[in-house]
């Protein structure tokens, strides 16, 4: 009988210990995720395999990383956390000495000194637990890379190229990638927008000629670089009203000697997580309850001598006291001039007792995100002028809300919420012309939510179990050309929006609205009133 050394004994038992820990998703998330592959896949062309990385880790300093936050397309697919990771998802069953298999996700290998430090990982045995038809180790991917010449068509997402080569591992995501690359012939000099203008070239038809012409004067116009490439240049060129034959077929040529697609999997993907499925929605439903009751909370506990930072840490503690682990985007408390600036992340004012301050905070709901705002006076009831424009911009909203049914678009919504805005600046003497309210009102007023805060949508006519906010707002920055007693004041009110055949369903209700209700809600008691801690010393 050989003897067992003790450091082999513990990493063993520290090994077991750890994967005991492991927690996998539940039974509904893994239906969940195995159903979003199915549904991909059966959107794919025939002959072809959709490639998803996960997302790189992010260095904060020295050797500290971010928290690290999974691809929001790679989570929606596998419900896998962990870094360095590649999914395939097949058209059409492959073969191996097993059977038949539709799917491989390539995973980090379980290793004891590393969770030591950073935490478990799940390793085979949990991914084969969540489900996977087939499962491999990272280093297979690079050792012995899958075979992709022979299909038609690889569908992947365009490479960011910010993931980092890791000194001491030969398998992260920088070399899982690399490999990739080689095996798909990806180019070094490639670029998404030369592609796509090629792509359009190739298949224009005498119906969309003008269209395709439109979008390409239009992609020049922000990149004169493009003209470099000579079938664009005579593309560009062209005053014939017929298709050219001959740029169709160079573009062809260019671009059949690739077999990879950049840009179907992002439409596929965009049809497929804009309609959020039951099990979706309730975990944005959950989020967005949470994100209501942080503003609640903030409007009872609101006094002038209240930081934009404290607010920031109150919505976040509620956050996290009900389960969000993490903010869906980075947190934006802006006072007064503060909340002119659209995505002010600072944070670090105090406000004085006529401000405004406008909260804009989503929680993060197991990877699904709110995002709701709110504007209320930091002395707890508006001034005229304050009051004249928050409910010009209530107004606006109501607009923008009632707009939100099924088969319009987030155009529609804008324009109903532009409308209105335009009208009451031209009513209140801050404006002149009329087209001259984009300077106090400068963004669209709806996007699409889920696991992102601006999700993946292809942002046709909205669908049912759609939800989207509707956020109208006005600024007026200190030396705006108007009156200055309008100076300094920043508003958006935004709800998060479920599209039904009924009609729209305002999910974030729970937070008060009207300036009447503000007021009323911040004249309550709040817990926090009674929280009290001791002056520094230093």
């Amino acid at each position: 009988m050989h003897k067992t050394s003790p450091l082999f004994l513990f990493f063993f038992f520290f090994s077991c210990l750890l994967m005991a820990q492991a927690k996998l998703p539940d039974a509904d998330a893994l239906a969940f995720h195995k159903s979003r592959r199915d549904a991909l896949r059966a959107k794919l062309p025939p002959n072809s395999v959709a490639v998803v990385f996960a997302n790189p880790t992010r260095n904060r300093a020295n050797d500290v990383d971010y928290v690290y936050h999974q691809d929001p397309n790679f989570f929606y697919l596998s419900g896998w956390r962990e870094p360095h990771a590649v999914l395939l998802l097949f058209s059409t069953a492959q073969l191996d000495a097993e059977g038949k298999y539709k799917e491989v996700l390539y995973i980090q290998e379980r290793d004891a000194r590393a969770e030591r430090w950073n935490g478990y990982r799940l390793g085979l045995k949990g991914a084969k637990a969540m489900g996977f038809e087939r499962v491999a180790l990272r280093q297979d991917f690079v050792n012995n890379p899958p075979d992709f010449s022979g299909f038609d068509e690889v569908l992947i997402f365009d490479f960011e190229n910010d993931e980092r080569d890791l000194a001491g591992d030969a398998y992260d995501l920088y070399q899982l990638k690399k490999t990739f690359k080689k095996a798909i012939n990806f180019p070094e000099n490639f670029n998404r927008t030369r592609y796509q203008i090629q792509q359009a070239i190739r298949t224009v038809t005498p119906e969309n000629l003008n269209q395709v012409k439109g979008y390409v004067n239009w992609q020049v116009q922000r990149d004169s670089t493009l003209l470099d490439d000579g079938i664009i240049k005579a593309f560009v060129a062209l005053e014939t009203l017929e298709v050219p034959a001959d740029l169709k077929m160079k573009s062809a040529f260019v671009l059949k000697e690739f077999n990879f697609d950049v840009i179907q999997l992002e439409r596929i993907l965009g049809d497929l997580r804009e309609v959020k499925t039951p099990f979706e929605l309730k975990q944005l439903k959950r989020a967005i309850e949470i994100s209501a009751i942080g503003q609640v909370e903030v409007m009872k506990a609101m006094h002038p001598a209240m930081s934009e930072r404290e607010v920031q840490g109150i919505h976040e503690y509620v956050f996290k006291k009900y389960g969000a682990a993490y903010e869906g985007y980075p947190s934006i408390v802006g006072v007064g001039n503060n909340a002119c600036v659209l995505h002010y992340i600072e944070n670090s004012s105090n406000p004085s007792e006529t401000d405004l301050m406008l909260m804009d905070l989503g929680a993060e709901y197991e990877g699904y995100t709110a995002d709701v705002t709110r504007t209320i006076p930091v002395k707890g009831t508006f001034t005229l002028e304050q009051r004249q424009l928050y409910q010009l911009v209530y107004e606006a909203q109501e607009a923008g809300i009632a707009q939100s049914v099924v088969g319009n678009t987030v155009n529609d919504v804008t324009r109903a919420t532009q409308s209105v805005v335009k009208d009451g600046l031209m009513a209140l003497g801050i404006i002149e012309n009329e087209n001259d309210f984009r300077k106090y009102y400068p963004h669209g007023a709806s996007h699409h939510i889920g696991l992102d805060v601006h999700d993946l949508s292809n942002y046709g006519p909205l669908p049912e179990n759609a939800i989207i906010t509707v956020e109208p707002g006005i600024y007026i920055p200190k030396g705006s050309p108007c009156d200055p007693k309008w100076w300094g004041i920043g508003i958006r009110i935004e709800d998060d929006i479920l599209i039904t055949p009924s009609g729209p369903v305002n999910l974030s209700a729970t937070a008060p609205r009207t300036w009447q209700a503000i007021e009323a809600k911040m004249k309550e008691e709040s817990p926090l009133d009674r929280f009290k801690l001791p002056a520094l010393t230093n």
